[in-house]
C-alpha cells in the first residue's frame, strides 16, 4: 500500500475545499511576508462532454485569490484553469467554476470569515 506523501495531506487541511478537489498544488514559494501558492486545474474534461469531443488546449492566465492568513503571512492563490476545444467547432471550453465570493477576489470561506467578523470585506488592493 502506497503511503500518501505527508505536505499533500497537509495541504488538503489548508486550501479551501473547493479549490483543493479540482487543482493540484504544484509550487509554493515565499514573497517576503507573503505566501504564494501555485495551483493548476486537475485533467478532468468539463461536465456534459465525453473524453472524445474535447481536446487539451493549455490553460487560460493565473487568476489570483486571497485566502486565510498562515503563520502570520498573506496567502495568494495562483490558480491555472484547463483550457479545452472542442473538436468539431474550435470552440474553447473549460469547466463551470467560481472559487471567489462574488464581488471580491477573496475565496468564499475567508470572505466569509471576514464579513462575520468586521462586518464588511476590506479591500487590500491589487493582489498580482
Amino acid at each position: 500500500m502506497k503511503e500518501e506523501n505527508p505536505y499533500l495531506k497537509l495541504a488538503h487541511y489548508i486550501l479551501p475545499e473547493e479549490i483543493e478537489s479540482s487543482f493540484e498544488l504544484v509550487d509554493v514559494q515565499q514573497e517576503g511576508q507573503e505566501l504564494h501558492l501555485y495551483l493548476e486545474e486537475k485533467v478532468e474534461v468539463p461536465a456534459g462532454y465525453q473524453t472524445e469531443e474535447l481536446s487539451p488546449n493549455g490553460f487560460y492566465e493565473s487568476g489570483c485569490i486571497q485566502d486565510f492568513p498562515l503563520r502570520d503571512k498573506r496567502v495568494k492563490l495562483y490558480v491555472k484553469r484547463r483550457r479545452w476545444v472542442e473538436k468539431s467547432t474550435g470552440k474553447s471550453v473549460s469547466k463551470d467554476w467560481e472559487p471567489v465570493a462574488q464581488g471580491t477576489r477573496h475565496s468564499k470561506e475567508f470572505a466569509a470569515f471576514l464579513k462575520g467578523l468586521l462586518g464588511e470585506i476590506p479591500d487590500y488592493g491589487p493582489l498580482s
